[in-house]
């Protein structure tokens, strides 16, 4: 009864909205007129950079408009005739900045606009960096659709004028490669999902207790902790899932856990264990630990060259420290309770990252426990409760809001509604704090998900904190029956791109309640 209540009111919300405004757009950008004309796009439509400063040499806009184009035909034989006026013969892209380089608040701004007027006709893209004009191309593609009467794209509600820029410089998607191995493939297409809703963080979470799956040359025994010979990523790898992404706006995080969360490490290394039969958290006695974390940042460092690197840092039981005698002696011998080991393992590891040029992240434990030893420049995670980012910027510490009451996508009984309506600065009301919130992540952690359940179990939840962390604040709806059809329609989309975004009615990963149009599922 509960879920066909939610199905009567997802219809009651799209039905009045298909007739409305006709801004169908995912995540709602920041200023949007339209007009009331149709257009077409030619089937020999071309781009161009005519006074642009980028050259497009590496063919990262070459390659995203092909890309598009692909979508806007959704494998549909786009073999109609064009007409001989309303025609888009293209689109012309200005890049005002030379640079490629990827990093941490790169400017993301774009303008687009779709003219009724002019011959020939062309869609207009400016944007300080070629990753501007990249979401401004999928903000484009929202605008098209394929016409089967014609055979042609179609382009409605003409002229278009948007002016965008994200709210948050960080919006992450984790996906977790130790406790299911995910095939490239299946990266790929998360990569290219968090692309249509503008999310542009991949938190690679690749090793855990259960297996490492990635390739160390400076320790190359250390994936002998993965699950089987087939299920690891080599270097190699790893660096072709960074360009990949990099070209596509997304950057790529790599995340250690330590010193909890990390028994496969020592089936290649036995001598990271405490002792055989208490297998974690990592030996803080053996100078041999730290020597290997320093071994895995100096090849990570070579690979990812985000700002950051994830530490972990989280859910650290301690016992088998003191239930080991070389590590207890090591303790007393230090003056130190295994609290102050703890702390003493993150903030060396802290030492180690720092030393190759990265930025900190550590789950949000490290600072409840020693906050105020933690380098300065740390980013907390918030994880465990909606009352920690306040107190992370108020110590003048940055913050990455992942709740997971709210934002974990591994818990299925959490509806889109939640993920949408979770507010990052919540209880965040000095501007200067508010900036050291750095924006926010939804994780799917990899216990009950692999390669065949994860589309749907990402998406179309993942896309609801999307538009949180870039639209502005007020085009932000607080009831989300007024933002149901939008959404809806952009799961379909998700749908069409061959991306397997499950219902909106419903709990996470969610099957279809009964047959019907895809927009009232």
């Amino acid at each position: 009864m509960a879920l066909a209540l939610r199905l009567l009111l997802a219809f009651l919300a799209i039905g009045p909205c298909i007739a409305a405004d006709h801004i169908d757009l995912w995540p709602m950008p920041k200023t949007v007129t339209h007009g009331t004309q149709r257009l077409y796009v030619s089937n020999n439509a071309t781009m161009s950079m005519a006074g642009s400063k980028y050259s497009d040499d590496k063919a990262i806009l070459k390659d995203a408009f092909q890309r598009m184009l692909d979508l806007l035909k959704q494998n549909h034989n786009a073999d109609g005739a064009n007409p001989s006026s309303s025609l888009l013969i293209g689109v012309n892209i200005v890049v005002h900045s030379p640079g490629d380089e990827l990093g941490f608040e790169v400017d993301e701004s774009y303008n687009l606009t779709v003219p009724t007027i002019g011959e020939p006709l062309h869609a207009q893209i400016e944007a300080q960096t070629v990753f501007g004009a990249l979401h401004a191309l999928q903000t484009f593609s929202q605008l098209c659709h394929f016409e089967f009467t014609s055979r042609l794209i179609g382009l409605n509600s003409a002229p278009w004028m948007i002016s965008d820029a994200p709210r948050f410089p960080y919006r992450g998607l984790l996906i977790d490669t130790s406790r299911h191995y995910l095939p490239l493939t299946t990266i790929k297409r998360v990569i290219d999902a968090m692309t249509y809703s503008k999310l542009n963080v991949l938190h690679w979470h690749i090793v855990d207790e259960q297996s490492f799956p990635i390739e160390i040359p400076s320790y190359p025994k250390l994936w002998n902790g993965s699950y089987s010979y087939s299920e690891r990523y080599t270097m190699s790898d790893a660096i072709d899932i960074v360009r990949y992404a990099g070209k596509r706006g997304v950057n790529v995080l790599a995340e250690i856990d330590v010193p909890g969360h990390a028994r496969s490490w020592g089936v290649g290394y036995p001598e990271l264990w405490p002792s055989d039969s208490c297998r974690e958290p990592l030996d803080v006695s053996n100078n041999f630990t730290f020597k290997v974390i320093d071994g895995i940042l100096s090849d990570f460092s070579k690979v990812f060259k985000f700002k950051f690197v994830h530490l972990g840092g989280d859910e650290v039981n301690t016992s088998c420290w003191t239930a080991t005698p070389h590590i207890k002696e090591w303790l007393n011998n230090n003056h130190m309770n295994v609290s102050d080991a703890y702390r003493y393992f993150v903030l060396r590891a802290q030492k180690i990252a720092i030393s190759h040029g990265y930025d900190v992240i550590n789950w949000e434990e490290t600072f409840n426990n020693f906050g105020d030893k933690l380098d300065r420049k740390t980013v907390v995670h918030n994880w465990l409760g909606g009352d920690v980012a306040p107190k992370v910027v108020a110590a003048g510490l940055r913050c990455i809001v992942s709740n997971q009451d709210k934002w974990y996508l591994d818990h299925l009984d959490a509806t889109w509604e939640g993920f949408y309506l979770n507010e990052p600065l919540k209880g965040i009301n000095d501007p200067e704090q508010q900036r050291l919130v750095i924006g926010g992540e939804v994780c799917m952690w990899g216990e009950q998900i692999d390669a065949s359940d994860i589309e749907q179990t990402i998406w179309p939840r993942a896309a609801a904190a999307a538009e949180r962390l870039w639209s502005p604040r007020e085009q932000i709806a607080d009831d989300t029956r007024s933002a149901t059809s939008r959404l809806s329609r952009f799961r379909c989309l998700l749908n069409q791109r061959g991306v397997a975004a499950a219902p909106l009615a419903g709990n996470g990963r969610t099957a279809p309640y009964e047959p019907g149009p895809c927009v009232r599922q």
